[in-house]
């Protein structure tokens, strides 16, 4: 095997020598040895049939079913019925799972690397293994993965990264995953130091690396997570603030996100030593020696959302040319302040770019709940729902919130209906598109902006639990808002249903300074006897981000610490966002930074930015008709874009295809009735073009502009 002419570019005369050596069959003279800090290997055959690597024995349909699968015993879940629960919920996460979504016709299991329909079940036989990263404290154990399919051709190495999305644990990128095992590469994941079980403070137990939870006293620093409090700490914390919940992204008092690049960049190498232990040849004296490395392997680093950013960051860390090529969606990307970059959309700059996530996370945690009240967006999916549930006339929280932005002077007008419109014409003006409006009553209901902002700047500011930062804590909740006992049955499966951040499995985010006592963060009441949403704790989560007090200039310190510089070393790259993209807007992520690698890059870059209407962040959300009706009718699945984006990559790598170049790709929605719109088409989903068409080709102008056709 030789290497493609795109990854010869700028390789070393030596690793050419080396490669040269491996492409007729044989091994270098270095032996395979395990990385530095990788601690015990655990490694599982799967036969394709009772369990597999991509669907746990489930097949397509049953990753399909809205019956997830059970327990024996719900208490005590095995490690590999807790395995096969990570993997259904996971998939279903980031996943439409509808046939009229296009489950089963343009992407899933059962459709084949060519794209076609009817593959079967497309379980994947192979092995996995899993094994801890660890700074030798016994503390950091972020989890590693690496699966091998049976059909994995070392004379055609292959690996793909799936570094989790959002806090999930390692499964959590499984549907990026699918399509490396389905072309025959091996897939290198990693959970990046968040994860989805928690240590749960009132029984002092923690999760282990298969999810099975054990106590903290007896892991012997074998737990996926621990908060390190001491004996004394702990009995004061329950005292005080019994049970509570710490999680690894919030409480690991590490900041996690500044090293997603670097422990990506380790899933590769134990994947490279996992494949050498397979296939290296053995020496006389037991050893194996390295067959397979950069020289030989094409290496393309992928995922989504965080998973999305991590593989753009190990790709501005490699040093070791370890990534040939990009292709991810939806990328969370932390721009440097004052990037000398802008973006212009049509004729129009845009005013507000490149902020970082906890500030426009906790921007919109301000004005969110207000803007979902907007009359213009009254047909908005979960808009009459959110009215409901958040400003019913016996509990009008969101309403109060209005109101208590006005009366501090954040929103105008006198009437609820002036004020929501007024919100959400602050978050157009911070960099939200107009056509991300309509979703905001969708996340404001699933307390997304709360739970992000919370999260990240307990990780940005490096807070233990103990500290309850801005007075948040994570906790059960009865129905009237006040903490509770988590069931039992709820912690033993939270390794599998989690999601990293409140609400998850039962967990809520709870204002511990509420007026009422400690309460579900939206339910609480200020002393003055309103539910205002926690205005309070809003602001104060504001405030460390643009403030200057100490917990401040530690956040502050911590976001510096995760800003990327653009620079990806000439690897081709494909990043893909959904245009109505609410979570990560476009105006913050992608369109700057592909600005800012062209800054970096010059004439070097390889970068295309593919940017794609009518999709969003959630293709999950499409897929829930019954709850959500209208994202199925007016949004199309980004994830197939990720999958051709892929493929383009792949094409580059291997065959020295072009990449397409940047451009918008005009979607058309599905249409119909909400919550049962009719199927998707071939024509919904136009291919990515090789040459675009002038008004969708996307280009860039003096001052380092990135210019988007409207």
């Amino acid at each position: 095997m030789t290497k493609t002419l795109p990854r010869l570019h700028g390789l070393a005369l030596a690793a050419i020598a080396s490669a040269a050596l491996l492409a007729c069959g044989g091994s270098d003279d270095r032996f395979n040895d395990k990385p530095a800090g990788i601690g015990a290997l655990h490694t599982q055959h799967y036969d394709g049939s009772s369990d597999d690597l991509l669907t746990a024995g489930l097949g397509a349909s049953g990753l399909a079913s809205a019956l997830p699968p059970s327990y024996a015993d719900p208490l005590q879940p095995t490690a590999a019925e807790l395995r096969r629960a990570a993997i259904y919920n996971s998939y279903r996460a980031l996943v439409d799972t509808t046939a009229a979504g296009g489950y089963g016709v343009f992407y899933g299991p059962g459709v084949t690397v060519e794209g076609t329909a009817g593959g079967g079940e497309g379980k994947v036989p192979g092995s996995e293994t899993l094994a801890f990263s660890d700074d030798g404290s016994g503390r950091e154990n972020v989890t590693l993965m690496v699966q091998v399919p049976d059909s994995f051709d070392p004379a055609r190495a292959c690996i793909v990264t799936a570094t989790s999305s959002g806090s999930r644990g390692v499964y959590g990128a499984i549907s990026t995953g699918e399509w490396g095992l389905k072309r025959g590469c091996a897939v290198a994941y990693t959970d990046k130091g968040t994860g989805s079980a928690a240590h749960d403070l009132r029984t002092d137990t923690v999760p282990r690396i298969d999810g099975t939870r054990t106590a903290a006293g007896s892991a012997a620093g074998q737990a996926a997570f621990d908060a390190g409090l001491t004996a004394a700490e702990l009995a004061a914390f329950n005292a005080a603030t019994p049970d509570r919940l710490a999680f690894k992204h919030a409480h690991s008092g590490r900041n996690p996100e500044k090293d997603w690049g670097r422990h990506t960049l380790q899933a590769v190498r134990l994947a490279l030593y996992v494949l050498n232990e397979r296939y290296g040849e053995l020496d006389a004296s037991g050893r194996r020696r390295v067959r397979l490395h950069t020289g030989n392997t094409l290496v393309i680093a992928s995922s989504v959302s965080n998973g999305g950013g991590a593989a753009l960051a190990a790709a501005e860390d490699d040093r070791e040319g370890l990534i040939d090529g990009v292709a991810v969606a939806e990328p969370a990307i932390e721009m440097p302040a004052n990037a000398g970059v802008a973006v212009q959309r049509g004729a129009s700059q845009v005013p507000v770019i490149g902020r970082n996530l906890i500030d426009f996370t906790s921007y919109a945690n301000l004005y969110q709940a207000c803007a979902a009240l907007a009359p213009s967006q009254a047909a908005a999916p979960f808009g009459a729902a959110f009215a409901s549930l958040y400003n019913n006339p016996a509990l009008p929280i969101a309403a109060n919130r209005c109101a208590a932005l006005a009366q501090r002077g954040l929103l105008n007008g006198s009437s609820t209906a002036e004020q929501a419109e007024h919100a959400l014409q602050r978050l157009r003006e911070y960099g939200w598109e107009a056509e991300s409006s309509v979703l905001q009553a969708s996340h404001a209901a699933f307390e997304i902006a709360p739970a992000v902002a919370v999260t990240f700047a307990n990780a940005l500011a490096r807070a233990r639990v103990t500290d309850h930062l801005c007075g948040f804590s994570y906790a059960a909740t009865a129905a009237n808002g006040s903490v509770t006992t988590l069931a039992p049955a709820l912690l033993a499966g939270m390794f599998a249903t989690g999601n990293g951040v409140p609400p998850s499995s039962g967990v809520n985010l709870v204002n511990n300074l509420a007026a009422q006592g400690p309460a579900r963060d939206f339910l609480s009441f200020t002393a003055q006897g309103v539910a205002d949403w926690n205005l309070d704790g809003a602001l104060c989560l504001r405030e460390l981000v643009t403030g200057q007090g100490t917990l401040a200039a530690r956040l502050q310190t911590g976001m510096r610490e995760t800003q990327r510089h653009g620079n990806l070393h000439g690897k081709p790259t494909l990043i893909v966002h959904g245009r109505d993209d609410a979570l990560l807007p476009v105006n913050h992520t992608s369109r700057p930074y592909a600005a800012l690698n062209r800054k970096v890059e010059g004439a070097a870059s390889r970068l295309s930015y593919i940017e794609v209407t009518n999709a969003q962040h959630f293709d999950g959300f499409i897929g829930l008709p019954a709850v959500l009706p209208g994202y199925d009718s007016r949004y199309v699945p980004l994830h197939l874009y990720l999958n051709r984006a892929l493929d383009a990559v792949y094409a580059h790598l291997r065959e020295g295809k072009a990449l397409p170049p940047s451009q918008v790709v005009r979607t058309t929605p599905r249409g119909g009735t909400p919550g049962s719109a009719p199927a998707l088409t071939a024509a919904h989903v136009p291919a990515l073009a090789a040459s675009p068409a002038a008004g969708n080709a996307i280009g860039f102008a003096a001052g380092h502009t990135i210019v988007i056709p409207d």
